[in-house]
């Protein structure tokens, strides 16, 4: 009997289950490749809903998606345990052990096998080497990340309540590091929450008065990367909701009290979140001769191959994919977004299955949608581009609300099918009448 393809796919983010889903419900259920998805948590949850889960607006058991039930019911197989290695030559992937919170080990140290690698591990946040940011700043790159600043969030308000005395300056001070759109929609929602959380019996807080967060950007504007107009506007919302906003500053230090400035000012904060910069995993530089960048990502052609290996993909946040589709971004590299690796994992069905079938792969051409900023139940904000009108249009309200939830649908879809996505989402609509709204706990 003919051995089956063999699919790695590393990396359980929004791209790399969606891949593993839709190569499971295809080739997997044909027996024509078998599907293996390494991640080394033991469930999914989308990353942009981090903030939410960090600022208590989301409850995080309703949306993290198990992976061994998803391998279940998609054909499948679920590893748990974190790449530190690729045997090129044997086409081998090397697992660490995985150990629980105990340290005790869970799974042994595991090699996979493979015919086609897919890496698709995402990327974190980059601290640019700032002193005291790994020591005394929280970041939001994982789902433990987002319960951990929630569970910090609630103890610094209960704190503030039950002690003797006044509430001192950086109590209930949130500083957050970075204006690009993950501080600035976990501004916006903790703005609400903390207040909600405040109308649960601590009424020694005065919210108007105690509660502060401020957002700090070395940019001359907030969100860099999108628009003027977007930006101003974003900025506009978030003054008017109380929100501190300082641009042109750049963090020389973080302390057990707050943040240093360069410019010599000190913002004394009893939580400080680092959202600055983007990265690949320091890992990916040292995986057996592949070419990365100076961001660690991995060098890819325009089939989302790696540029020193047929066998090896990368897509998602990890990979350097070239963006050849218009000529305003020649020599430009595909932007670090969700829409990016649903496209990509799309495109990666198509790519494996061309090459079971033995024919020539085609390029990925990454198509812009525009950018979309949640400010929670006060606004949302974005752009319209390319594929649906044309140009660059400014959208704002309602509408660029439903813009915005239905980016996380495509991905529920992708993941769960139409009825049990329409199921869970009527689920949510029901418990939401019935409990806080804000997580506390």
């Amino acid at each position: 009997m003919k051995e089956l393809h063999r699919v790695v796919v590393v990396g359980g983010g929004a791209g790399g289950l969606e891949l593993a889903t839709k190569l499971g419900d295809t080739l997997g259920k044909s027996k024509k490749a078998h599907i293996t998805l390494i991640d080394k948590n033991r469930t999914h949850i989308w990353k942009p809903k981090l903030h939410e889960i960090a600022a208590g607006s989301m409850d995080f058991g309703d949306h993290e998606v198990d992976y061994i039930a998803q391998g279940h019911w998609h054909n499948f197989t679920f590893r748990i345990g974190e790449m530190n290695f690729i045997d090129r030559t044997k086409k081998e992937v090397y697992l660490s052990p995985y150990l629980d919170k105990s340290g005790d080990e869970v799974t042994p140290p595991q090699s996979i096998s493979y015919d086609t690698l897919v890496i698709c591990v995402g990327s974190l946040s980059n601290d640019f080497g700032t002193p005291g940011v790994k020591e005394f700043a929280l970041r939001l790159e994982t789902q433990e990340d987002a319960k951990n600043f929630h569970s910090k969030m609630i103890n610094a308000c209960i704190k503030a309540h039950y002690q003797p005395g006044s509430i001192h300056e950086s109590q209930l001070h949130v500083a957050i590091i970075g204006a690009g759109a993950t501080g600035v929609e976990l501004a916006a929602e903790l703005n609400r929450t903390t207040r909600e959380v405040v109308s649960y019996g601590l009424d020694r807080i005065d919210p108007k008065k105690d509660i502060r967060v401020t957002v700090i950007e070395a940019a001359p504007r907030i969100l860099p990367a999108l628009s003027e107009q977007l930006s101003q506007a974003t900025e506009n919302l978030l003054s008017n909701l109380g929100v501190s906003v300082l641009t042109n500053s750049q963090v020389s230090e973080v302390s057990p009290t707050g943040v240093k400035l360069k410019d010599g000012r000190t913002l004394s904060s009893e939580l400080v979140v680092w959202a600055a910069g983007v990265k690949a995993a320091d890992f990916l530089k040292n995986m057996d001769g592949l070419e990365t960048n100076h961001i660690n990502q991995l060098m890819v052609l325009p089939t989302l191959q790696t540029t020193q290996d047929e066998n090896i993909f990368a897509m998602g946040d990890c990979a350097a994919c070239p963006w050849l589709n218009a000529n305003k971004h020649q020599g430009r590299f595909v932007p670090p977004r969700a829409q990016a690796a649903h496209q990509q994992a799309t495109h990666m069905v198509k790519q494996i299955k061309l090459r079971l079938a033995h024919k020539d792969l085609k390029p990925y051409f990454y198509r812009d949608f525009g950018s979309l900023v949640s400010l929670g139940e006060f606004s949302t904000v974005g752009s319209m581009m390319g594929g649906l009108i044309g140009d660059n249009m400014m959208i704002q309200g309602y509408f660029a609300k439903i813009m915005y939830i239905s980016l996380y649908k495509m991905h529920e879809f992708a993941l769960h099918g139409f009825f049990k996505v329409l199921l869970d989402t009527l689920a949510r609509l029901i418990t939401k009448r019935t409990e806080p709204h804000v997580k506390l706990h």
